[in-house]
C-alpha cells in the first residue's frame, strides 16, 4: 500500500513538474516529442482526453510557431495576453500581497527562487514546481499531505480558474489551448482532492498516463 501511494505521489510531482516547464519557456523540441509520444489509456476519461489533446498538440506543434505563441501569451510587448502570476489574478496588481504571503510560506518550507529566476514566486511556475518537490518529501505521509494541502488551498485554488480562463480566451492560443486543459483537469481533481482528510486521499483518483516520467524537468 505505501508503494502504490509513493507511486502516486511521484506521479502528481510529474505532472505538476511538466505543468511548470511548459508554463516557465517555450517547450524544447525534446519535449515536444515526448509529449507527442505519450501512451495513455484512451478510456474516455477527462485526464484520457487531456492526455489525448497534449500529444497530439505536442505532434502538431513547429519550433517558430509555438516560440511565437509563447511570446504573444506570456511576454508581449509589455504585457502578454496571459499573466501568469498569483496577485495580478487576485488583487488587479503585480508584486502584491498574495507574493508576500506566497514567500512567508516558501521561507517556513526552507525554499527561496534560484538568483537566475528573474519571475517572482507567486508565477504559476513556481508555485507548480513548490507542489511538485511537497509531493516527494516527508516520511509522514499525513503531515507530508497537510502541507501540500495547505500550500495549494491558499496559493492556487484561488485563481488557477482565472489563468485557465485567460489562456482560453488569448487571440494566439493554440498549443496552450490543450496545456489550459491540462491546467484545469488535473488541478480540478487536486482541489477536490485537497478538500479531505489525508487518510481519505489514498487512492483519490487515477491519471492515466504510462510514460509520464522526470523527462518533464529537461
Amino acid at each position: 500500500m505505501r508503494s502504490q501511494s509513493t507511486h502516486s505521489q511521484s506521479m502528481r510531482s510529474d505532472i505538476y513538474l511538466l505543468l511548470a516547464t511548459l508554463l516557465r519557456d517555450v517547450p524544447s523540441a525534446e519535449l515536444c516529442s515526448f509529449l507527442a509520444e505519450l501512451e495513455f489509456e484512451a478510456n474516455g476519461t477527462e485526464m484520457a482526453k487531456v492526455w489525448q489533446a497534449i500529444s497530439a498538440a505536442a505532434h502538431n506543434a513547429q519550433a517558430d510557431s509555438l516560440a511565437d505563441e509563447y511570446q504573444e501569451l506570456f511576454i508581449g510587448i509589455g504585457r502578454g495576453e496571459v499573466v501568469p502570476f498569483a496577485s495580478w489574478h487576485l488583487t488587479g496588481s503585480l508584486m502584491e500581497k498574495p507574493l508576500a504571503e506566497i514567500r512567508d510560506d516558501l521561507s517556513r518550507l526552507g525554499l527561496e527562487r534560484d538568483e537566475q529566476v528573474r519571475e517572482p514566486e507567486d508565477h504559476i511556475s513556481a508555485l507548480c514546481e513548490t507542489m511538485a518537490y511537497l509531493c516527494e518529501q516527508g516520511d509522514d505521509e499525513n503531515a507530508d499531505e497537510q502541507t501540500q494541502q495547505a500550500f495549494f488551498n491558499r496559493h492556487i485554488a484561488p485563481w488557477f480558474g482565472k489563468l485557465v480562463s485567460q489562456i482560453r480566451q488569448a487571440p494566439h492560443a493554440q498549443f496552450y489551448l490543450a496545456v489550459a486543459q491540462l491546467l484545469d483537469a488535473f488541478l480540478s481533481l487536486e482541489q477536490v482532492a485537497m478538500t479531505q482528510a489525508p487518510s481519505s486521499r489514498k487512492n483519490r483518483y487515477r491519471i492515466e498516463v504510462k510514460n509520464l516520467t522526470d523527462k518533464a524537468e529537461q
